[in-house]
C-alpha cells in the first residue's frame, strides 16, 4: 500500500511540474497573425509593420486586453514598396481608431536585382531595396492613404541597426532613413511619432537575438510590447 501511495504522490508531484512547463509551451504557440475576434464596445487597433512588430504584437494585446481589440496583417509588411501595393488589402473595410505603423528596415536592406531577399553589401551589385529618396516619395503616398482611414495615426521609427552591421545593412542608415521620415511627416502635423529608435538604442546589445542581428529577444519583446501599449493608449478615444 506505502509503494502505491508513493508512486501516486511522484505522479502527482511530476503532473505538478509538468502543468506550467505545458502552459509556457502553449503559450509559446501563440500566433500573432492569429485572427481577432473583436470585444464589442472597444477601439480598434491596426498594427503595420516587418518582423520587429511581428515580435511584439502579442504583448502589446496583452497589455491593451479589455482595451482595445488589437489587429495586424497577417504577414510581414516588409518595405515601402510592399506597403503601396498591399495597403489596401490590409486596411480592409473596418473602421480603425488608431494605426500604428512603420516602414523602413526593409526599404535599407540590401538586395540583388528584383529579389527581397538581403543580398551583401559588398556585392557591386546589390543595392537599398528603396533609395532614401524613394521611400520619401513612398511612405508620403501611404501616409495620404492612412489619412483617409480617419484614424488616428502613429508613425513608429526604424529601430537601429547594431553598430557592428547587420548582414545586408548598414549602421546609422536607420537614423538617415528616420530622418527623411520626419521631413515627409512636416506635411502630415496630425501624426504622433513613437521614437522607438532612441528607446531601444541604450538597451540594444542586451536586446538584440545575437551579434549584428537586428532583430530581438523574448525580453525585449515584453519591454516593446509594452512601450507600444502605453503609446497606443495615450491616443485611444476618450470614453
Amino acid at each position: 500500500m506505502s509503494t502505491l501511495i508513493s508512486r501516486s504522490l511522484v505522479l502527482l508531484l511530476v503532473a505538478g511540474l509538468a502543468a506550467p512547463l505545458f502552459a509556457e509551451t502553449k503559450a509559446a504557440k501563440r500566433n500573432p497573425y492569429e485572427k481577432v475576434e473583436d470585444v464589442a464596445g472597444l477601439p480598434r487597433v491596426l498594427l503595420i509593420g516587418d518582423s520587429i512588430s511581428i515580435g511584439y504584437t502579442l504583448q502589446v494585446r496583452d497589455n491593451l486586453k479589455g482595451i482595445a481589440n488589437v489587429h495586424r496583417p497577417p504577414t510581414n509588411c516588409s518595405s515601402t514598396k510592399q506597403g503601396l501595393e498591399h495597403i489596401d488589402q490590409w486596411l480592409g473595410d473596418g473602421q480603425w481608431d488608431v494605426i500604428h505603423f512603420n516602414w523602413g528596415l526593409h526599404d535599407l536592406k540590401h538586395v540583388k536585382g528584383e529579389s527581397q531577399g538581403i543580398a551583401d553589401i559588398r556585392d557591386p551589385l546589390s543595392h537599398m531595396q528603396v533609395p532614401v529618396d524613394q521611400y520619401m516619395v513612398n511612405l508620403e503616398k501611404l501616409v495620404t492613404r492612412l489619412e483617409k482611414t480617419g484614424a488616428t495615426l502613429i508613425w513608429r521609427n526604424t529601430t537601429p541597426v547594431p553598430q557592428e552591421g547587420s548582414n545586408g545593412r548598414i549602421p546609422g542608415y536607420a537614423a538617415k532613413y528616420n530622418n527623411a521620415a520626419l521631413l515627409v511627416l512636416k506635411n502630415h502635423p496630425d501624426v504622433i511619432v513613437d521614437d522607438m529608435w532612441s528607446f531601444v538604442k541604450p538597451n540594444q546589445d542586451k536586446w538584440k537575438t545575437s551579434k549584428g542581428n537586428v532583430h530581438f529577444n523574448s525580453g525585449a519583446n515584453e519591454e516593446l510590447g509594452k512601450h507600444v501599449a502605453e503609446v497606443i493608449q495615450t491616443a485611444l478615444p476618450k470614453k
